[in-house]
């Protein structure tokens, strides 16, 4: 009977952890962008109504 290889297993879940972290801050990183443009677009509006 083959032995079990957990090492490989605990990889791969690992790796598989990492790609979804890594996904998850690339969203955080965009959303963050488009929330910084939007507020430099609002930003001189505002100042050139005062």
């Amino acid at each position: 009977m083959a032995k079990p290889n957990y090492s490989f297993e605990k990889r791969q879940k690992e790796l598989a952890k990492k790609k979804k972290k890594e996904e998850k801050r690339r969203r955080k990183m965009a959303r963050k962008l488009e929330n910084q443009d939007g507020t430099e677009e609002n930003a001189p509006e505002s100042d050139e109504e005062e």
